[in-house]
């Protein structure tokens, strides 16, 4: 009996390897999901406080733009706000449209104005046009109009909303594939172990000593297994940030340490769950239905 003990032992520590590995690729997968889902907000959020609203100005008195500048300035929805001359107005224009229009036109047309970004909470319909009602009516007749792109602004908020809906359906079922898939491949691992469940038991084992070690060992399996993913996670994002500098603007430290702390509570947990059920399933089971 203690032959056959030693021998279910060796044969099931390939296993245990094989489930280290199978349970960190689905963790990596579950990483993958969980990094897109968390920075979804956060990429639409920079997206959002990245369009331009222009307050175009109809006065020249210095004073009086310094005024409205500051006004503008200490509103709650109000960031990055800059006075545009003419003159700067006419390089942005140049810049954006890669040409100088000093070849065919003498004067300047174009107006000076007020320039800024709204927070992004701020970023919809609603919101914009009490904010132009709000600059309008305080300094209606020093600005001829606030300006910013309306149809892209709803574009972005209707899409958000359904892509949003429809991620995070996807996202819910993929968890639930994941943690079906961590326990079918642990109790795959604990199957070649029953035997030596069922030999401990025999010899007079009780059950907490036989289930003790085992679930220690799951905690030991499922950290790395979750380290080995947290690992190429972290590479891969290196990786994507280098190739795509703009996914540097929704690093967020916080949201990864997140991430990497649920993938750790994930593959543990599971991990502990499933070999001690599996456990105590050989336990309850006749040694001749092992077979």
């Amino acid at each position: 009996m203690a032959k056959e003990g030693a021998s279910s032992l060796k044969r099931s520590k390939p296993n245990y390897i094989y489930s280290i590995i199978g349970v960190s690729l689905v963790l990596l997968i579950m990483g993958i999901m969980g990094w897109i889902f968390l920075n979804f907000e956060r990429a639409g959020q920079v997206f959002k406080e990245d369009i331009k609203l222009q307050a175009f100005l109809r006065t020249a008195n210095k004073d009086t733009i310094g005024q409205i500048q500051q006004y503008i300035a200490h509103q709650p929805y109000a960031k990055d706000v800059q006075y545009v001359n003419k003159e700067s107005a006419k390089q942005i224009w140049n810049k954006d449209n890669n040409e100088d229009w000093a070849k065919i036109l003498d004067a300047n047309p174009l107006p000076e104005s007020i320039d800024f970004f709204a927070k992004a909470a701020y970023v919809n319909r609603d919101s914009l046009n009490k904010i132009s009602a709000d600059i309008m009516k305080v300094y209606g007749n020093q600005i001829t109009e606030l300006k910013y792109p309306s149809d892209l602004v709803n574009n972005v908020n209707d899409k958000a909303s359904k892509f949003g809906l429809a991620f995070l359906v996807v996202a819910v079922i993929l968890c639930l594939i994941v943690m079906f898939s961590i326990d079918n491949t642990i109790r795959l691992a604990m199957f070649s172990n029953r035997f030596l469940i069922k030999t401990m038991q025999m010899v007079g084992a009780t059950r907490g000593f036989i289930t003790k070690p085992m679930d220690l060992k799951a905690v030991i399996n499922g950290l790395i297994s979750a380290g080995i993913s947290i690992v190429l996670l972290f590479i891969m994002i290196t990786w994507l940030e280098n190739q795509v500098p703009q996914l540097k603007l929704i690093h967020d430290v916080t949201l990864n340490l997140i991430l990497f702390g649920g993938m750790i509570v994930v593959g543990v947990g599971i991990s502990v769950i499933s070999t001690h059920r599996s456990v105590r399933k050989y336990l309850k089971m006749k040694l001749d239905d092992l077979y």
